[in-house]
């Protein structure tokens, strides 16, 4: 039996901080693969040319917002068409509020509240995979 690819998981995040804790994080998680993107841009682009399992989008990019990027994925049929079943999380550290509703209405599977919760999320890559 072949072995199975690593599920890949982009995160879109500008803050440099943010991006080595989470890459700190899933050296600590054996087959998963991380792919990093740190504008709205840079997340299109790379989503137009890999498919990853799931999407970690914080919610302030300096290009766009998450709900932007989310908004402009399903606008594109192509795009969207090939994502059909990508696991979408917002993440953020403002207080979620109405932006919890507004990450829902948008596509987003859940909304994850930053600093990370580093048992949490391994527990919640689980679940989803």
């Amino acid at each position: 039996m072949p072995d199975r690819a690593p599920p890949q998981v982009l995160y879109v995040e500008d803050d440099r901080i943010q991006l080595i804790l989470m890459e700190e994080v899933f050296r600590l998680l054996p087959g998963w693969e991380l792919c990093c993107a740190e504008t709205g841009a840079e997340a299109l682009a790379s989503l137009a040319a890999q498919r990853p399992a799931l999407v970690l989008v914080d919610m302030h990019l300096p290009d766009m917002s998450g709900l932007a990027l989310r908004a402009r994925v399903a606008a594109d049929a192509a795009l969207a068409g090939a994502l059909r079943g990508v696991r979408w999380i917002a993440l953020s550290a403002d207080d979620p509020g109405a932006l919890v509703r507004a990450a829902r209405e948008a596509g987003f599977d859940d909304y994850w509240l930053k600093p990370i919760d580093v048992p949490r999320l391994q527990r919640d890559l689980q679940a989803l995979f």
